[in-house]
């Protein structure tokens, strides 16, 4: 194939979700569905139950949770799809933030009995904030739902974008029977199976008046339905491509993940509708996949994925170029070049060796420890991508090493995990402790933190939770001389970043508006960038 060709086949997505909405099993199911394993498994932490290919950490194994995005790609119906597992406890949103800025589109999994929760609304501002274009998927039909026409008006209502089922659920609960597919005009039932859905569900297809439907609904389900659809058509609810694009408008899907119910026909859909690779902003100036230079970004990093190996893999979201394998490119923020010898496509924990890839694919690679999050990688230096943003924390807590002999493994590892973006590390500007502040969105990244540093290092801590509550950087790094020698209120810090930028912390709102009041010409900022380039571009 040429590049044109292999460009068009790739598909990037996210999955996002609140909590427990089903989003890391809709993820198994599509890649049961997609032919890349054989068995499903749970996300639920039963022992008897095989591990989720996405959840691949330990610790995501203890708890039942996702605290990590994963990278999963495969083929399917020739296509090449990028499929990227992201955590929904909003403790891990940081990660899922980065990893928006690398995926063309989203699916957004939504519990049908609890409607909208405050993740969604919070996931759903940053896809619209970057222009992603949302596919939902009304997941736990099997399950009592609510109102299906409601659940419509309240993705308008409340997340103000238009909504268009593609499909339509026959009944809900025990009753859930399986979906008509308003493409094609096919129901597609659906037969329950044990074992909670782990091998593809059979299924039958029929028109909506056939016998075949009709006995597998009551009198009074089977006449439900047809209203609801002669509503449907009769409001004009058609699907509009362009609308999606822009991100007026989500197609819906009705199902549920667990049993398999409606997963075949939401995949097969997805993939007509969802756009190949888009282009990315580089010094405010849109590159296209198509410009023939090879250029990516590095959107994640994480390290002892395989712990018979110990390495560190940076996750490289390709924008433009082809890519072949021990290529030389430089990093943008400090003109160094290195070689690209160790690449590797990723499905979960397991990699394979890379020696081509194109826009659209996400390459890990191995070896570079100088890379971090948010550098721009190409053959010739150009600007930079638009920057990935990190966020005020609003937990702290000190870190201390409880084994001195350990203090070494201590501080290579907790160098590791801040560099990976799990945490954010903070030092006391004035020298006297050295004990690290670790700082985070929630509690439990330091938990992730502690159970990674003795898992992965053999380092034992102990945690010991500070009172600040609030982090802004200095948006003149040169107010930090001043404020050294100045006498700051009661309740403030002054601090250093893991990148040696000035920060300040305050113990609560109320401290800060008071140090505002004391320092207005001091510029306070909630949100910086992991990188900051020096190098000449």
């Amino acid at each position: 194939m040429n590049f044109t060709e292999e460009l068009s086949r790739r598909r990037t997505f996210a999955i996002i979700s609140h909590p427990d909405a089903g989003k890391t099993t809709l993820t198994e199911k599509l890649l049961l569905y997609g032919g890349a394993i054989q068995l499903a498994g749970s996300v639920t932490s039963r022992k008897q139950q095989r591990a989720v290919t996405s959840d691949w950490m330990e610790l995501e194994r203890q708890r039942g949770i996702s605290v990590s995005s994963t990278v999963l790609q495969f083929e399917y119906r020739n296509k090449v799809i990028n499929l990227l597992d992201t955590p929904g406890h909003r403790d891990f949103s940081e990660d899922t933030y980065r990893v928006l800025t690398a995926v063309d589109s989203a699916v957004m999994v939504i519990d049908a009995a609890k409607g909208i929760e405050d993740q969604t609304k919070k996931l759903f501002e940053v896809c619209r904030r970057r222009g992603i274009p949302i596919f939902t998927f009304m997941n736990k039909l099997d399950r009592p739902a609510r109102d299906l026409l409601g659940l419509l008006d309240e993705l308008e209502s409340v997340l103000g974008i238009h909504a268009v089922p593609m499909n339509w659920p026959l009944g809900t609960g025990q009753e859930f029977r399986g979906i008509f597919d308003r493409r094609d005009k096919q129901v597609h039932l659906f037969e329950r199976l044990a074992g909670g859905g782990a091998f593809r569900a059979p299924e039958k297809v029929a028109g909506i008046g056939d016998d075949l439907v009709r006995k597998a609904l009551s009198e009074s389900q089977y006449q439900q339905t047809v209203d609801e659809l002669e509503m449907l058509d009769g409001a004009g609810t058609d699907f509009d491509h362009a609308a999606m694009s822009a991100g007026k408008l989500t197609p819906v899907f009705f199902g549920s993940a667990v049993n398999n119910f409606g997963v075949q026909s939401f995949l097969d859909s997805f993939l007509d509708h969802a756009p190949p690779p888009t282009s990315r902003l580089a010094g405010g100036n849109p590159v296209a996949p198509e410009h023939p230079e090879f250029s990516g970004f590095v959107f994640k990093i994480q390290a002892n994925m395989d712990p018979r190996h110990r390495d560190r893999i940076a996750f490289i979201r390709i924008v433009s170029g082809e890519f072949d394998r021990d290529m030389s490119v430089k990093i943008v923020r400090n003109g160094k070049t290195i070689r690209l010898s160790s690449t590797h496509k990723l499905f979960g924990r397991d990699r394979e060796t890379v020696d081509k890839a194109y826009p659209g694919d996400v390459l890990g690679v191995v070896g570079h420890s100088e890379l971090r999050i948010g550098d721009t990688v190409c053959p010739v230096m150009m600007p930079p991508y638009d920057e990935i943003p990190r966020f005020s924390p609003e937990v702290f807590a000190y870190l201390h090493c409880t084994k001195t002999d350990r203090t070494k493994q201590f501080r290579e590892g907790l160098e590791q995990l801040v560099q990976e973006g799990v945490v954010q590390l903070l030092y006391s500007a004035d020298a006297f402790s050295r004990v690290p502040l670790l700082a985070a969105v929630g509690v439990l990244q330091f938990d992730v933190v502690r159970f990674r540093l003795q898992s992965e290092y053999g380092a034992d801590s102990r945690l010991e939770m500070a009172s600040w509550q609030l982090l802004r950087w200095l948006g003149n790094p040169a107010d930090a001389e001043m404020l050294r020698t100045a006498m700051l209120p009661s309740g403030t810090a002054l601090m250093i970043d893991q990148h040696q930028r000035p920060t300040l912390v305050f113990e609560s709102a109320w401290g800060m508006r008071y140090f505002q009041g004391k320092f207005p010409d001091v510029q306070l900022i909630d949100m910086q960038s992991d990188v900051t380039t020096t190098a000449t571009t």
